[in-house]
């Protein structure tokens, strides 16, 4: 991932709860064409928060990567046009 760059998670498996590696991430919901607008969401203190838009439960995981997630395919890394 480019430095700086902000990771992308997304729940298409249709999951309770996805941990992940970042306190500072976007929510996409499911793959496209089946996403949501892309919300940025920010944890800050806390180690759950829910989106907004699908409700899926992202919980931290100090021991993960930044962009890595449990199930690591709910990591998104968009391809490149």
């Amino acid at each position: 991932m480019a430095s700086g760059a902000t990771p992308h998670f997304h729940n298409s498996m249709g999951l309770a709860s996805i941990e992940i590696g970042a306190k500072e991430f976007m929510c996409i919901g499911a793959k496209p064409p089946f996403d949501h607008p892309h919300v940025f969401l920010d944890m800050g203190a806390a180690t759950e928060m829910i989106c907004p838009y699908c409700s899926t439960l992202y919980k931290f995981n100090p021991s993960l990567e930044l962009a890595a997630s449990i199930p690591a395919e709910a990591a998104w890394h968009e391809k490149a046009a």
